[in-house]
């Protein structure tokens, strides 16, 4: 129960990978907001599996990407919760489409979502962990920002640029006992692999050394790992959870 007495705010943890380090963080002894955009009933189901554990948690209703949604979150999640010194920026979305046929609303949806959702959750967690002096910062990168991949250029940049914002926040609050670190998932089964063609799939498991697509609990363990006070030396890195494909 290393996280006991901490509380966690994940976003986007109604499913997937979200879900999965929801869980997780509460089997280690973490109270729980969970985010979700539209999927009340799962993230419900997420609420219960967490109070199952002897944990507190509550579903909270926010598209992290309106600075108004996030703050009015974080102030009823402060409320209920108190001090939030974990979080988690988990919530993504895709609009794949190649470049020259992107439109200018799916550039700048990917990106709000993406990359300016961590940014409205920092910005208003990040003071309180600075007056703590305590806080581990969890950003949920990807594959994609580090080799690129067809008709996803706007979510590369964005995931790119979070790896970024990790590594240049990680050295502002080193001094302050906040780490600040990414995990990087490869292709994992969830929702979002789930509308990939089988022979794309095909293609994605032989380019892996492990010949397989991950789990969201094998994402979920990373973070867990990097959300332990005994991580304590650990800022500015990236972990790559992809079965091997990018090294």
């Amino acid at each position: 129960m290393e996280l006991e007495g901490k509380v966690s705010l994940v976003s986007g943890s109604s499913r997937g990978i979200g879900r999965a380090i929801a869980i997780m963080l509460a089997e280690a002894g973490s109270d729980v907001v969970v985010n979700y955009v539209s999927n009340r009933d799962a993230a419900e189901e997420v609420v219960g599996r967490i109070k199952r554990l002897g944990r507190r948690a509550v579903a909270y209703q926010a598209d992290v990407s309106k600075t108004d949604q996030s703050m009015d979150m974080i102030e009823k999640a402060q409320k209920e919760f108190g001090l939030i010194q974990i979080l988690v920026n988990n919530a993504g979305i895709t609009r794949d489409r190649s470049f020259l046929k992107i439109s200018p609303e799916q550039w700048h949806e990917v990106l709000l979502v993406n990359l300016n959702g961590p940014f409205n959750l920092i910005g208003r967690l990040l003071p309180n962990m600075v007056e703590s002096k305590w806080g581990r910062i969890i950003n949920i990168t990807s594959i994609v920002g580090q080799i690129g991949s067809f008709g996803q250029s706007n979510y590369a940049v964005a995931k790119g640029g979070l790896m970024a914002f990790t590594k240049t926040l990680a050295k502002e609050v080193a001094t302050k006992g906040i780490t600040v670190n990414a995990v990087s998932p490869g292709y994992i089964e969830t929702d979002m692999t789930a509308v990939v063609p089988d022979n794309v799939l095909d293609s994605v498991r032989q380019l892996t050394p492990m010949g397989r697509l991950g789990k969201p609990e094998e994402v979920a363990i990373a973070v867990r790992f990097l959300a332990d006070p005994r991580a304590s030396f650990i800022t500015g890195t990236i972990i790559n959870v992809n079965g091997g494909m990018y090294m």
